[in-house]
């Protein structure tokens, strides 16, 4: 193993975040575009607001290192979340696992600024890992309201596929 700094450590620790956070631009598209619940897509929109500016606050933190977002983790991540899209325009019962796929994506990012913030502290880095609090918090309050949906969005995932409302009304009551 090769002897390298902690700051060039850091500079990848970075890259790593600006790349879940491009994934997650292209795959908050796809839930957006597949998501029926107003409500729902409506924070979906407003949490691609706030991934949008998570990328432009770690290309700015690359910046300050001298260095560009990385094409390569990128690109990457990108293609991942087309093939994802792909897949979810063939699924039918979009609702619970868009849901669910929103849930594990925003967990990858809070760990990801997890991560970040800790090797940040350790390098000395205060106004990178302040970003990566910053943005956890952020993704920490989507998956609130993400669990908030977690009812809505089982009964709309059965109705869209097809089971019978008195089925569902019946389940329901007896839960």
């Amino acid at each position: 193993m090769t002897d390298t700094d902690i700051k060039t450590q850091l500079v990848k620790y970075i890259e790593d975040a600006h790349a879940v956070e491009q994934h997650m631009l292209r795959a908050l598209d796809g839930l957006i575009s597949t998501t029926d619940d107003p409500e729902m897509r409506g924070h979906l929109q407003h949490h691609k607001e706030e991934t949008a500016r998570h990328r432009q606050l770690l290309a700015e933190r690359l910046e300050a290192y001298g260095t560009t977002p990385s094409t390569v983790k990128d690109a990457g991540q990108i293609f991942a979340a087309l093939s994802k899209g792909i897949i979810d325009m063939a699924r039918t019962d979009n609702a619970g696992k868009n849901l669910r796929d929103g849930y594990v994506a925003e967990h990858l990012e809070i760990a990801s600024y997890e991560l970040l913030e800790r090797v940040a502290s350790l390098a000395g880095d205060h106004e990178t890992a302040d970003i990566a609090r910053r943005n956890r918090a952020d993704e920490e309050a989507m998956v609130e309201k993400i669990s908030a949906a977690w009812d809505k969005s089982v009964i709309e995932s059965l109705e869209q596929e097809g089971v019978a409302p008195s089925e569902i009304a019946a389940a329901v009551g007896t839960a």
